[in-house]
C-alpha cells in the first residue's frame, strides 16, 4: 500500500469573506474576482483507452479529473477505479473553499475538472450561479446505500448536485499526563484553557470553527445574525481567551498531538483521531466531542460545469458507494461516509477508535449544520482579533 501522508480532513477553512446564497451573480464574481485562476487545467495527451462500460451500459470516458482536499482518499481506491475502468485519473488538491471556488469563477466552465468536493455550506450558492452541475441520479444507484439522515440536507434539499463524501464535529483533545480533572464540554475547554492549560492552547486556525465555539457553548446559533451574541462572543474571546492561546492549527494530528507540543486542542474529529493515533503514548490523550454544541461539517461530491468527462465521473461516484469500497474510505481517512453498515463493520473489524468516527443518535442531535450568513464578515474580523491578542 501506498505510504500514508498526514490525513488533512477540513471543514469550512476561510481565506476570505465568504459566499451568500443571495448573492447576485455580478456581485459573485466580483468577490471572488481577486481570487479567480485564468485557464483551464491542462489536458494530458495520448491515445484513447478501451473503457469499461458505466451502470447504462454505454463506456465512460478514458478520463477523469479531480479537484479535492489534499490525502483525501484511498490510494488504493483510486487504483482500483483506475484499473477497473482504465481510465486515467487526474487529481489536484485545494486548500480552501475558497481556492475551489476562485478556480472555476476564473474559469467559467473550462476549468477541466469533472468533480469537485466543496464544503456543504457553499453549495447552494456554487448551484446558483452555474460552478456546478446537476447529477443524474439514474447512473449513481449506489445513492441507496447512504444513510437517509445524511440526505438532503439545507443547501441542497433534493441533492440534486451534491451526495455526502464525508462528514464530522469538531471536539478537544487534551493531554491528562498535565490537565489532572475531567474537561466535558466548551465551558470546562475556556476554564481551562484561561488555567491550567494557560500558554499551551491550540485552536483550528478557522473563523467559523474558532467562533462557534462560543456559540456553542451557550446554546446559540451561528446561523441566526444576531449582532449581540457576537459582540459577547467577540468579547469573550478576544478579551479573555486569546492571551492563553499559544497556537493556531487546524491539523495538529499530523505533528502537534503525537509531538506534545500543547496541553489542550480544538480540533476536527479525524484530525484528532490522527494525532491520538500517531502519539508514542495514545492513552495520555482524551477525545472530547463538543458540547452542549458543536458543529456537524459535510464535505461533497459535486460535478463541476462544464466537465469533460461526466459518464466517468458519475461512475466514480457510483464506486465510491459500494459499501465495500466506502469502508476502505472511512480506514483511510478517519470520518464517515455515511453508507449504511460501515459502524457495524468497523466493530466486527476491530477499527481503532470507531467513537471518534461514528457518532451516536443523541450526539448527532447536538450537532448544528454552519450555513453561510450575512454575518460572515463578523467571523473572520473577531478570528483575526483572537489572534491578534494571542500569546503566540
Amino acid at each position: 500500500m501506498t505510504e500514508r501522508q498526514p490525513i488533512r480532513i477540513l471543514a469550512n477553512a476561510v481565506s476570505a469573506p465568504r459566499i451568500r446564497a443571495d448573492l447576485t451573480r455580478r456581485s459573485f464574481l466580483a468577490t471572488f474576482g481577486a481570487f479567480a485562476a485564468s485557464g483551464a487545467l491542462a489536458a494530458c495527451a495520448g491515445p484513447a483507452r478501451e473503457t469499461r462500460a458505466g451502470v447504462d451500459g454505454e463506456p465512460i470516458e478514458d478520463k477523469l479529473l479531480m479537484y479535492t482536499w489534499g490525502e483525501y482518499d484511498d490510494p488504493e481506491v483510486l487504483d482500483e477505479f483506475r484499473d477497473t475502468f482504465n481510465t486515467n485519473f487526474i487529481i489536484d488538491a485545494f486548500g480552501s473553499n475558497e481556492e475551489l471556488i476562485s478556480k472555476l469563477v476564473g474559469a467559467r466552465g473550462t476549468s477541466g475538472y469533472d468533480i469537485v468536493v466543496p464544503t456543504g455550506g457553499y453549495i447552494g450558492a456554487m448551484a446558483e450561479h452555474g460552478l456546478i452541475e446537476p447529477l443524474d441520479h439514474s447512473l449513481i444507484p449506489n445513492m441507496k446505500h447512504v444513510l437517509p439522515e445524511l440526505m438532503s440536507q439545507p443547501w441542497d434539499p433534493e441533492n440534486k448536485y451534491s451526495i455526502l463524501k464525508s462528514w464530522g464535529t469538531t471536539g478537544f483533545v487534551y493531554d491528562t499526563t498535565k490537565i489532572k480533572r475531567e474537561l466535558k464540554d466548551w465551558n470546562d475547554f475556556f476554564d481551562c484553557a484561561m488555567t491550567e492549560a494557560s500558554g499551551k492552547v491550540s485552536m483550528i486556525d478557522d473563523p467559523q470553527s474558532l467562533v462557534g465555539t462560543y456559540f456553542w457553548a451557550n446554546k446559540y446559533s451561528t446561523n441566526d445574525d444576531n449582532a449581540a451574541h457576537f459582540d459577547e462572543a467577540e468579547d469573550f474571546l478576544v478579551n479573555k481567551l486569546a492571551p492563553h492561546i499559544s497556537a493556531f492549527d487546524s491539523y495538529p494530528g499530523s505533528g502537534a498531538i503525537p509531538q506534545g507540543t500543547q496541553w489542550l486542542f480544538q480540533s476536527w474529529n479525524s484530525d484528532a483521531r490522527l494525532g491520538i493515533l500517531e502519539s508514542p503514548d495514545p492513552e495520555r490523550w482524551r477525545w472530547v466531542v463538543g458540547a452542549p454544541h458543536s458543529e456537524l461539517w459535510m464535505d461533497n461530491w459535486c460535478i463541476a460545469a462544464g466537465a469533460q468527462h461526466p459518464k466517468a465521473a458519475h461512475a466514480f461516484l457510483n464506486f465510491v458507494l459500494e459499501p465495500d469500497v466506502a469502508y476502505r474510505e472511512v480506514d483511510y481517512i478517519g470520518s464517515d461516509v455515511g453508507v449504511q453498515g460501515l459502524r457495524e463493520r468497523a466493530e466486527q473489524e476491530g477499527m481503532e477508535l470507531p467513537e471518534m468516527v461514528f457518532f451516536d443518535a443523541d450526539q448527532v442531535e447536538s450537532f448544528k449544520v454552519m450555513l453561510l450568513t450575512e454575518s460572515q464578515q463578523r467571523f473572520v474580523d473577531i478570528w483575526n482579533a483572537v489572534k491578534g491578542r494571542a500569546a503566540n
